[in-house]
């Protein structure tokens, strides 16, 4: 699977049905993980000044979502640019293409009998299990990270969100998260996106904080 439902996949819980992280973190991590598929397939890369990023290969990727994405990135832009133009639906986006695999069902409800909602039954329960195993195992310092795992961790550390997702120690993970994020588990080019991307993350969190604090004093 991508890298962007890996991620989707951890942030799941797997019994209430719902989700471990408010919509805003999710969004902007699921974004952060489209981008840094999109640069290890080699569709996106840093432009000369190795400020801005740009497509690289224009091929249309054989997979409708990535296909999609790509589209997004009209011009050479900023990596935050690029996270704010791939969060546009990204969660649904993403959910459909886990049902699409057969991972797990999207179910449409309403809280109240009112408000629009969605619920997801996992069609195999040991896919996200094992899943968290193996990235939880890197968490906590049992395993070496990887490309995946690496990424995987530098995501969640980027918005908050390992305690949430793993047990343990919460000060523990995020020192060993930091660790995994300077580490040298992925190649120059990768290693520079993931910098960039966890970077563009933390600065579109604040920014919709900031956003969502003015918009709450105003009213």
């Amino acid at each position: 699977m991508m890298l962007p439902e890996d991620l989707m996949l951890l942030f799941l819980d797997e019994v209430a049905g719902g989700v471990r992280m408010d919509s805003t973190s999710i969004q902007n991590a699921l974004a952060g993980a489209v981008l840094l598929e999109l640069v290890n397939s080699g569709k996106v890369a840093f432009d000369a000044d190795g400020k801005r990023l740009a497509v690289a290969d224009p091929t249309p990727p054989a997979n409708e979502f990535l296909r999609e994405s790509l589209s997004r990135i009209t011009k050479p832009m900023k990596p935050q640019r690029a996270v704010e133009k791939l969060r546009n639906h990204v969660k649904d986006n993403v959910m459909a293409q886990l049902d699409a695999r057969g991972v797990l069902k999207v179910e449409k409800t309403r809280v109240l009998g009112i408000f629009p909602s969605k619920t997801y039954e996992l069609n195999d329960r040991s896919a996200v299990s094992d899943l968290r195993r193996l990235v939880g195992d890197v968490a906590q310092g049992h395993r070496a990270p990887d490309d995946r795992t690496g990424a995987l961790i530098s995501l969640l550390y980027a918005v908050k969100g390992l305690h949430k997702v793993f047990q343990g120690d919460k000060r523990e993970m995020n020192a060993r998260a930091k660790e995994i994020s300077a580490g040298n588990w992925a190649g120059v080019a990768v290693k520079k996106a993931v910098e960039a991307v966890q970077a563009a993350i933390t600065a579109a969190v604040v920014a919709s904080t900031v956003a969502a604090t003015s918009g709450g004093g105003s009213s």
